[in-house]
């Protein structure tokens, strides 16, 4: 494992720290979209199926586990608890979601490393995050004021992609020397999508204001 690869990681378990932080102690999820996170239980649960059918390392698995298990806990907390389901933006976050997951789950059956059901579902899995932060996104252009929290979680998530490119160019570079067009491009097309809010975040942190997207 390579430093950025480790990076990555930490980053991503940063962020899911952050947003679970929000959620306990504010008991609120506001700002926070429902969508996007049920897509990331649908990417996790097709992602890492594959703990059922091979050991890679302790590392690997905890990961694995701690990633797929938090974000069914965030779901379950914004449906499900008494307090924080309350405060959902439910008219706000109005993303038509299940618009993401078919073309994404079409796309995987035509573009492939190979025709298994392990692979489609992996490869599913990488273009349905690309995507996931849609949702997010869109809510976050809709409300006026964005807490610290959640600008935070949404940066760190962003950064965690932007590392793993940095991963695969160096696995290519210096280890392997195998191309990776489909992480690669998905990670490209994910790392964009993150472009805009990276700018006004920096902004607004450089300034010392209160994060802000153009509606």
């Amino acid at each position: 494992m390579n430093l950025f690869r480790l990076a990555g990681d930490m980053t991503h378990l940063i962020s899911i720290i952050v947003l679970l932080l929000k959620i306990r102690t504010t008991k609120s999820c506001s700002g926070i979209s429902l969508k996007t996170q049920e897509l990331y239980v649908i990417v996790f649960a097709t992602r890492y199926i594959d703990l059922i059918t091979r050991y890679i390392s302790l590392y690997n698995t905890m990961m694995k586990l701690v990633f797929w298990g938090s974000s069914i806990a965030i779901v379950w907390y914004m449906r499900y608890h008494k307090v924080v389901k309350q405060t959902y933006n439910k008219q706000e976050d109005t993303f038509r979601h299940y618009i993401l997951v078919i073309p994404c789950f079409v796309l995987a059956l035509m573009v492939h490393r190979a025709f298994n059901i392990m692979e489609v579902l992996w490869t599913f899995s990488l273009y349905l995050e690309a995507v996931a932060i849609l949702p997010q996104l869109v809510l976050l252009q809709r409300s006026r004021n964005i807490d610290n929290l959640t600008g935070n979680y949404v940066f760190c998530l962003g950064a965690y992609r932007a590392l793993y490119l940095c991963n695969w160019g160096y696995r290519y570079f210096f280890e392997d020397h195998r191309v990776r067009w489909i992480p690669w491009i998905s990670g490209l097309v994910q790392t964009a999508l993150y472009a805009d809010f990276f700018y006004y975040y920096i902004k607004s942190w450089n300034n010392h204001e209160l994060l802000k997207l153009p509606a």
